[in-house]
């Protein structure tokens, strides 16, 4: 079973494709996604052609933490997932559909480990400063996100967020112009482990770029980042998960890479992470 995070990890946007070769030499690219009638993410063409093999030879659950709305936006190459985990494991799509069980499952989890989502949205709009603040949202009933712009957030912010949400069981990632505070029971390994117990999956092996990604890697039994990212950036590192030096789009590709060698012989410089057994079911 692999279960990868998609934005910066196997999909990107033009910002974020990390394009640094002469123009002569990029390689071709594949549109994955489009929004308001414009191109928005992209894999390349070999990527693409990875990942559609990948699809066929094992069981591909894309892990986002997309809305379930944003997630169908995308259109990857390969056979459609017969499972996709949306809203950073708040949702689980069986066929394209809600699941209700799962659903039920993680209300029960957020109403008692932690602070209700009003009271922390009703934070972040109370401390967020208009001069940097461009969007406040929603994603599910379930986590609260701020576009921001960047260069003017200051650099003592998401710090004492983090800490504030800490103390109410809620966690926080900045990523690119999106700071996210996610209640800290949501998280993808348990909705990835949930899709292991159902198709009986014995090897996970995962990818990510950002913290929102740690729990994921962590449980799996193997794992890649990106050389960009919160991740990197933090020297995030685990003794099963490879840090790769690519970096964008390349990153991508070399993603699907090893995702395809490991899937071929699973057992082959595989180190069990603590958990791993738990996911695989």
């Amino acid at each position: 079973m692999v279960a990868s995070d998609l934005d910066r990890t196997l999909i990107y946007s033009a910002p974020a494709l990390g394009l640094t070769m002469p123009d002569a030499e990029a390689p071709r690219l594949l549109c994955v996604e489009t929004y308001e009638h414009k191109p928005l993410s992209y894999m390349t063409e070999t990527a693409a052609g990875l990942l559609a093999e990948l699809a066929g030879r094992t069981t591909f659950v894309p892990t986002t933490t997309r809305t379930a709305e944003q997630y169908r936006r995308i259109h990857l190459p390969g056979p459609a997932p017969e499972f996709a985990i949306c809203a950073n494991g708040g949702r689980l799509l069986v066929h394209g559909e809600p699941d209700p069980d799962w659903q039920r499952t993680v209300a029960e989890r957020l109403a008692s480990q932690c602070a209700p989502l009003d009271e922390v949205r009703a934070h972040l709009v109370r401390t967020a400063d208009p001069a940097w603040l461009l969007k406040e949202r929603v994603a599910e009933d379930l986590f609260a996100y701020l576009v921001v712009e960047r260069p003017l957030l200051p650099g003592t912010w998401v710090r004492d967020l983090t800490g504030w949400a800490g103390e109410r069981g809620w966690t926080v990632s900045l990523q690119g112009r999106k700071i996210y505070a996610v209640p800290g029971p949501l998280t993808k390994s348990a909705a990835v482990a949930e899709v292991a117990r159902r198709t009986g999956a014995s090897v996970v092996l995962a990818a990510g770029d950002s913290l929102l990604d740690a729990d994921l890697l962590l449980a799996a039994d193997r794992g890649w980042r990106p050389g960009h990212g919160e991740l990197a950036d933090s020297g995030w590192h685990a003794p099963h998960v490879t840090a790769l030096d690519e970096r964008g789009v390349a990153a991508g590709e070399e993603i699907t890479r090893a995702f395809l060698r490991a899937a071929a012989d699973p057992g082959d410089g595989r180190t069990p992470a603590p958990g791993a057994a738990a996911v695989g079911g």
